[in-house]
Order: structure tokens, then C-alpha cells, then sequence
């Protein structure tokens, strides 16, 4: 069997320029690597009306339990002015010891690492359990024929994940100082509060929705949600705009509109926090529409067998103790917790989504070493 370096790995994987929806290869680099390996491969596109086809794939050696599972994306962010970058964002090229290339850190570096750790591993003979793949092109886009969907086909048949690793880049600065062992949960809200255009001079023969909304979000904003807990950080709300489109000094406009998201811990719930907005905006009066859209749930992996993993491998190739953190955006894992213990740990996140978005090409390798560490230890313990 072949042992397959990481970093050639991530440049081949940085090629195929797989921005959502678009798999371009990078699907059939990865499957080429795994069948080599011994892996059994299933693709899985999946399709909703209204939202891009999207290509899956998962992937499985052996047959036998416990089913150690390395998730994450293939599909990449747009890179902006390709013109912004120092070289071609698709190019991979290595430069004083950094990898350039959309995808390098978010997180193609991370599942190359895992592919050539598993490489490593296999050459030491038979284990006792599986290893598998769950790796979707639909990360970084609406999230709908992604994960999920694949979840849900793993559980019609019959397959079965009993820890999963996220490879998402987790370190702020340097390898080794943090992992994920849960996510805060995310609530989008359109707010429009309506009233009825006017002449500024004849107030009572229209209504100003405008000191309507202003209640409404002075109130939103005024409320302390929660003071976090041992693992999270208090809750957040974020007004991202407030608009009424009215250009005119001499007009009262007929509507106002306001769009803000509230990042929450455990100690809130999507259903609470939604009659909660809703009670705010019926205290003030008036009509209005209401949308919100929650992307994930606040969910927590308690310390414990795979943080511990996590943890002791981490210590062992870097020295660093990592910081078990909730902190950062949403992810693939919030939908992943409802199947297993999940946790993630990658690269350093410092210039994801960015211009010359880019990684250590030493970080890869130990990236894999760490991998290749987890593998060994998860192993040994249930063999």
C-alpha cells in the first residue's frame, strides 16, 4: 500500500478549484488516495429544489466497530480578485516554507493529513474497528445536500459512527493551542415593522414605523442573554443592518427593516430565543414580519474519551496542551453531534476565507503526525 505525503496530498487537493458547488476533482483525488488504500467508496449526490446538486463522498475500511470517523469539506470559498493574490490561488505553490492556495487551511491541508496518517497507520497491520470518511462538498455553501443528508443515509444503512474528528482549522495561531469540543448555536432574524408613508408635515395622517424599530432593538440589545458557563462564552446579539431606503428629508417612510444574529451557548435554546424576539416585537406594538433562520444549535461534547484523545496526542507531538474551546463560527460537527461524540481539530485558522490564504508546510506534516498519533492510541485501546 502506499504512503502518501501530505503536502504533495494538499497541493493536489488545492488544484481542483472547488468552490461551492463546483467538485472540480477534488472528490476523485481524494477517492483515488482512499481506494488505494483499501477503502470501500460510496459517492452520494444529493439534490433539493431550489439549491445546486452536490457531490459527497464517504468512505470506510473495515467492518467491525468501534467506527473512528474523519469529517470535513472539499468545497472552497471564492478567492475574491485573483489579482489580490501573490500567485494563482488554485497554483499551490510553496513559498519560504508556506503553501498557498484557496482551501489550504479551510481545509484541504487537514484532510490531506488525515489520508497520509492513515496511510502510515495501515502499514502496522490489522486493527480492531473501521476507519471512515465523511467528506462533503456543500460546507461552505447553504449546508443542505451536504452532511446532513448524509447522515441521514449512513443511518438508512445502517452505518454506524461511534467518534468523528472535524478537521477544521482550530488554532488561532499555532499548532496545537486549541480544539473544538463544541459550537455555539446561530439565530438569523429579518425584522420589518410597517407603517404608512407620509408628508413629514402631516405626521398623524401617517406612521412612522421607524421609532417602532428603534424600541424593538434598543430592547433587543439592552438584554444581557446569559454570563456563559465553564465551556462557553455568554451569549451575543449583533445588529448587522438597519435599513429604510428612504433618500428623501421630506417623506416618512412606509416600512424599516433590520437583519441581526444571535450567537448562543448552551444555556439558551433556538425555540426560547425566538419567543423571546417575538414577545419584544408585540411589547412595542404595531405590525411587522418576523423571519429567523437557525443554522445549528449550541451543542457541547463533555471532556472525555475523545478530547482525552485529543489531548494526549496533541501534548505528545507539539508539547502544547490544548485549549478545549466553544469558541468561533458554526460547522459541519453541529449536525454531526446528533449521530456521536464529535470534536475537531486542524490546521491554524489565521488566513482562512482570506486573500493568500496559507499554511506552515511544516504544520501539515506535524498536522499528520498528530493523526497518525490519535489513530494509534484510539486503536491500541480498543484492539
Amino acid at each position: 500500500m502506499p504512503v502518501y505525503d501530505p503536502v504533495e496530498l494538499t497541493q493536489n487537493l488545492i488544484r481542483c478549484p472547488s468552490i461551492t458547488p463546483v467538485d472540480a476533482g477534488a472528490l476523485d483525488v481524494l477517492q483515488s488516495a482512499l481506494t488505494e488504500l483499501g477503502f470501500v467508496c460510496q459517492r452520494l449526490p444529493f439534490t433539493e429544489e431550489g439549491t445546486p446538486d452536490v457531490d459527497n463522498l464517504y468512505a470506510r475500511l473495515g467492518t467491525d466497530a468501534p467506527n473512528f470517523c474523519f469529517a470535513g469539506h472539499t468545497d472552497v470559498v471564492p478567492v475574491g480578485a485573483a489579482t489580490d493574490w501573490s500567485s494563482d490561488p488554485f497554483a499551490a505553490q510553496i513559498k519560504d516554507g508556506m503553501l498557498y492556495g484557496r482551501g489550504a487551511a479551510d481545509m484541504k491541508g487537514a484532510i490531506a493529513s488525515f489520508v497520509s496518517a492513515v496511510s502510515e497507520f495501515v502499514q502496522n497491520g490489522e486493527f480492531k474497528g473501521s476507519i471512515s470518511f465523511l467528506i462533503t462538498g456543500d460546507e461552505e455553501g447553504p449546508a443542505i445536500n451536504g452532511t446532513i443528508k448524509m447522515l441521514q443515509w449512513l443511518e438508512e444503512n445502517g452505518e454506524k459512527l461511534d467518534y468523528c474528528l472535524v478537521g477544521e482549522p482550530t488554532n488561532p495561531t499555532t499548532l496545537g493551542e486549541m480544539a473544538k469540543i463544541g459550537r455555539r448555536g446561530s439565530l438569523n432574524s429579518h425584522l420589518v415593522v410597517k407603517g404608512t408613508q407620509g408628508h413629514v408635515a402631516y405626521p398623524h395622517l401617517s406612521d412612522n414605523p421607524i421609532p417602532r424599530m428603534v424600541k424593538i432593538l434598543d430592547q433587543l440589545i439592552s438584554k444581557d442573554l446569559d454570563e456563559g458557563n465553564d465551556h462557553f462564552q455568554p451569549s451575543n446579539l449583533e445588529i448587522v443592518t438597519v435599513d429604510v431606503g428612504n433618500l428623501a428629508s421630506n417623506v416618512i417612510p412606509a416600512q424599516a427593516e433590520a437583519r441581526f444574529n444571535i450567537r448562543f451557548n448552551n444555556e439558551q435554546s433556538i425555540d426560547g430565543l425566538k419567543d423571546w424576539i417575538r414577545s419584544v416585537c408585540d411589547s412595542v406594538g404595531g405590525e411587522y414580519d418576523l423571519e429567523m433562520r437557525a443554522s445549528g444549535d449550541a451543542f457541547l461534547t463533555p471532556p472525555g474519551v475523545l478530547s482525552d484523545l485529543l489531548t494526549s496526542a496533541i501534548e505528545k507531538i507539539t508539547g502544547r496542551k490544548p485549549d478545549l474551546s466553544t469558541t468561533g463560527g458554526t460547522s459541519d460537527a453541529r449536525f454531526i453531534k446528533n449521530y456521536c461524540p464529535v470534536s475537531e481539530f486542524g490546521l491554524v485558522s489565521q488566513t482562512m476565507h482570506q486573500v493568500d490564504e496559507r499554511v506552515k508546510v511544516d504544520d501539515i506534516v506535524l498536522l499528520k503526525d498528530i493523526y497518525l498519533e490519535i489513530l494509534k492510541q484510539f486503536f491500541a485501546e480498543h484492539s
